[in-house]
């Protein structure tokens, strides 16, 4: 018997014409209408049409890889109902993909949810020059001297091998040339700001505003959590807390990996745009089964996963 996993892209997998394949079937475009309705906005045209600077932003992007990353997960459950999943992740704004299926937040509170997410993290960028840089091969201790060397901080732990830090671009850039000189290969990010940083502290002040009167729920699958590594409290309010300090904590997306795989997960499929996530588990072990759904074509190589 095999154990999956579900998992759901984060910000920067979308593209112009993402999940439109999905959309032939009645139920998934119904869904793509109820998220215009809600946001008050043509979010399937920009889905499905762009234009890519336009989807971008990240009031439009984050509902629109949640939308998409629930309509690849429904098509995926119509056409393969016998695989059962017995556990949930999400990169970042992912996580929220996550906590939906596991019937946490609704659709609609999602939605609402990540439009005022990605605006009020879009005004923290705006606040002041910030940025982040992906470093790769740094061991602990390398990661530490540049962090407080040029005062920034750790925002993803994507694997044993890559991490992202955060901070004001000044930092960031003069961490790039630190790191270049300790012979550690730096790719600073082309994004809006330092996200998952002290830096969107403002966003997580004015996130909790919204979260307050959003109703979260008992989990009915484990869902792992971006800002520790282990599984989500059952307390519902536990699980809001832990999403407001998602906005400002580390995402230690290489600790979730690790939990599934040590709770026997053996399978993990990633839903929504782009194949970040099947990537940077191959990165973490490649012997563990991966296969990724984001549009009907990759749909149709899932047979397998039904057998």
């Amino acid at each position: 018997m095999r154990d999956d996993l579900c998992m759901f892209a984060g910000q920067g997998a979308q593209f112009p014409g993402m999940g439109s394949d999905f959309a032939a079937d009645q139920e998934i475009a119904d869904m793509f209408a109820q998220a215009d309705d809600v946001l008050g906005f043509g979010l399937t045209a920009l889905c499905f049409e762009g234009p890519a600077e336009e989807l971008t932003k990240s009031n439009i992007c984050q509902p629109a890889i949640f939308t998409v990353s629930i309509a690849a997960y429904k098509a995926f459950k119509k056409r393969y109902p016998a695989v059962a999943f017995k556990m949930a992740a999400g990169l970042s704004l992912g996580e929220y993909s996550a906590l939906h299926v596991a019937e946490v937040l609704d659709f609609g509170s999602a939605l609402k949810v990540l439009e005022a997410r990605g605006r009020f993290m879009q005004e923290a960028c705006d606040e002041q020059s910030s940025g982040m840089v992906s470093i790769m091969g740094a061991t602990p201790q390398q990661l530490e001297q540049l962090c407080s060397q040029h005062g920034i901080s750790i925002a993803n732990i994507n694997s044993d091998t890559q991490v992202v830090l955060s901070g004001l671009k000044s930092g960031v850039d003069a961490a790039a040339l630190s790191a270049g000189e300790m012979g550690l290969k730096a790719i600073v990010l082309n994004v809006a700001g330092a996200f998952h940083s002290p830096l969107m502290s403002s966003a997580r002040e004015k996130l909790a505003e919204v979260l307050a009167d959003v109703e979260f729920r008992k989990p009915q699958m484990p869902v792992l959590a971006n800002v520790t590594g282990t599984v989500h409290s059952e307390d519902p309010q536990q699980i809001k807390a832990a999403m407001l300090s998602q906005v400002t904590d580390s995402v230690r997306w290489y600790d979730c990996m690790l939990a599934a795989k040590s709770d026997g997960i053996d399978t993990f499929v990633e839903f929504g745009p782009g194949k970040v996530l099947s990537g940077l588990l191959r990165r973490i072990d490649r012997s563990l089964s991966c296969a990724n759904v984001q549009d009907v074509s990759s749909l149709d190589r899932c047979a397998s996963l039904a057998g």
